[in-house]
């Protein structure tokens, strides 16, 4: 395994994506991600916000990157499926950022649903609206090799009976799931339970964790959190988050383990990189252990 972060850590400091690439840099991470922008944003254009616009060029990008040692894990093409508009614009922006992907060098793709479910359909109507999507993104999605994963963050996926459903409606090794041990929590799921059970399918993480204010006064209400708002370790969730850790470590997975904390709050995320480096390092020598 390996650790990275997701820029969104940065976007209440109005970072550029230069300003986390030096971040990354400065603290020895190999991997990054970040959100996609199909089109023209102004705040992004003053140098505002650390994510990538679909107008860049991916092959300059990706030569400034590989120059410091850095990849993409993962680019967030999260626009919520469910909705009504997931068949127009959601389709349009996961495959304007999939072939933006396959030029940058980055693996995997992330998506997910919206919070709320939708008003003007049953969940039967919403879960086949969501079926052709994926059907429509996966197919090219092999094409190009990208993978695809779904992110438990809204209504249907940090529900375990709807993102099995989800994760079968194509039969594709390019279709998995990103574990975020922060929104199954916030959910109101047991994460360990949530990874136990699609271990198999997991090709992305997400490691926040959950204060204990948050989790007394929202747990069960939200769906997802955009960031950690204490430092990884220090909350509710980081037991569960060990846990997880060694069930990837079990199973044999060998991919990223991405944090997202916020990053304005000083030396917080340094923190949490520090705790999670420290725990992945007590994880992997527990398991060498075992194996001798």
């Amino acid at each position: 395994m390996e650790i990275g972060f997701h820029t969104d850590a940065f976007n209440s400091s109005y970072w550029s994506f230069d300003q986390c690439l030096d971040w990354a840099h400065r603290n020895q991470l190999k991997y990054i991600e970040c959100g996609t922008i199909d089109g023209v944003s102004w705040i992004h254009g003053l140098g505002y916000q650390p994510h990538v616009a679909l107008w860049e060029d991916p092959l300059a990008l990706r030569a400034k990157m590989e120059h410091r040692g850095i990849q993409f894990s993962q680019l967030d093409a999260a626009f919520p499926l469910s909705r009504p508009e997931g068949a127009s614009l959601g389709v349009e922006y996961v495959l304007h950022t999939m072939r933006w992907a396959r030029l940058a060098g980055c693996p995997r793709i992330d998506t997910t649903d919206d919070r709320w479910q939708p008003s003007s359909m049953t969940d039967r109507e919403a879960l086949d609206h969501m079926r052709r999507i994926y059907t429509q993104i996966v197919r090219v999605a092999e094409t190009y090799q990208i993978a695809i994963n779904i992110e438990p963050h809204g209504y249907f996926t940090t529900k375990p009976w709807f993102m099995e459903e989800m994760l079968s409606f194509v039969d594709s090794p390019y279709l998995g799931m990103n574990m975020d041990t922060g929104n199954t929590f916030i959910a109101g799921q047991d994460p360990v339970a949530f990874l136990e059970k699609f271990k198999k399918r997991v090709g992305h993480v997400h490691i926040k964790d959950v204060s204990p204010s948050l989790a007394e006064s929202a747990r069960g209400d939200l769906t997802g959190i955009a960031v950690s708002h204490c430092a990884i370790g220090d909350g509710v969730n980081a037991d569960n988050i060990r846990r997880c850790v060694e069930i990837l470590e079990a199973c044999g997975y060998t991919g990223v383990l991405s944090l997202e904390c916020e990053g304005s709050g000083g030396p917080m995320i340094e923190r949490s990189l520090a705790w999670v480096r420290q725990m992945l390092t007590e994880v992997q020598a527990g398991s060498q252990s075992v194996r001798r």
